[in-house]
């Protein structure tokens, strides 16, 4: 029988079940930029709900301007809005790539 072990990812990395959860939630796979944006978008939203567009690149915008014709995410630096579902999708994918930073594997 495989033995279970207990493994650690590094925050912000882009793992297997980041991009498996990815793929069931978004219907695509997500690349490390977009992973990396995430908390800031989570920052905005439970504080000032205001982009800094100084803070932000322009791999970024790109990946903002695909989350708002996708209907994710409305307006910018003049206030932004996000739906119920994009929320909780972000949240569940920071979650895995920021908090919940272990996991059991067969050896």
């Amino acid at each position: 029988m495989p033995k279970k072990i207990f493994v650690t990812q590094e925050r912000g990395m882009l793992t297997k079940r980041i991009r498996v959860l990815s793929v069931k939630l978004m219907r695509r796979k997500i690349n490390k930029t977009e992973l990396r944006l995430m908390p800031y978008i989570i920052h905005v939203m439970m504080n000032e709900q205001r982009i800094d567009i100084s803070r932000v690149n322009e791999d970024e915008r790109a990946i903002l301007s695909e989350w708002r014709e996708k209907g994710y995410i409305e307006g910018g630096a003049g206030g932004l809005q996000i739906s119920t579902e994009f929320w909780n999708i972000i949240c569940e994918i920071v979650r895995l790539g920021y908090v919940d930073l272990g996991c059991r594997v067969e050896a």
